[in-house]
């Protein structure tokens, strides 16, 4: 009896899949040109990221080429950048998502995860950018390309511009000291 009640207890205090630690991540997004979400939590949990809203028809365009080089750079140590096209500036974005992952792939090369095409600015910005705001003192996107630094505790570390490029030093540097920071410990 006591050896039952021992399993129990065990069973019954182990989740069947563990918590999302990252409130801020724990949000679903289907990959670009794709039908199923997926929850950037279960996928992202304890990296560092780099979320970008993204154009193709924008003169910050070739910032893709310095986001997959810095992708490919620091992926194999828990770095990833995201991305999520937004036609929110002067329509720079209008194609669609299948489009949009043929251009990025065949023009930058572009292997980083992109995302479902979003609505970032202020006014209409879906939950999950009004959640980055709120983290980076209220900075919404500008423009395209503005970019939001998640530390591995599913925080906003840091926000950078538009013209900030993928190898701005300020920026290369706060990636780096995210980075070097443990990913918290699961309960």
């Amino acid at each position: 009896m006591k050896t039952w009640i021992a399993f129990a207890l065990a069973v019954s205090a182990t989740p069947a899949a563990a918590a999302c630690q990252a409130p801020l991540l724990d949000v679903e997004f289907r990959p670009l040109a794709q039908r199923d979400p997926v929850n950037l939590c279960e996928r992202f949990q304890g990296q560092v990221l780099l979320v970008v809203n993204t154009a193709s028809k924008c003169g910050l365009t070739p910032q893709y080429e310095g986001l997959e080089a810095l992708h490919g750079k620091l992926s194999e140590r828990g770095f990833a950048v995201i991305g999520f096209p937004s036609n929110d500036f002067l329509g720079q974005e209008p194609g669609t998502e299948e489009e949009i992952q043929e251009f990025c792939a065949s023009t930058y090369g572009v292997r980083f995860p992109m995302f479902q095409k979003v609505t970032v600015k202020a006014d209409n910005a879906v939950p999950f950018y009004h959640a980055l705001a709120a983290q980076a003192d209220g900075t919404y996107p500008a423009w395209n390309f503005h970019k939001y630094l998640i530390g591995r505790d599913g925080e906003v570390a840091a926000s950078f511009g538009s013209r900030t490029p993928p190898d701005d030093p300020a920026l290369v540097e706060a990636i780096e000291a995210e980075l070097a920071k443990a990913a918290p410990e699961s309960p």
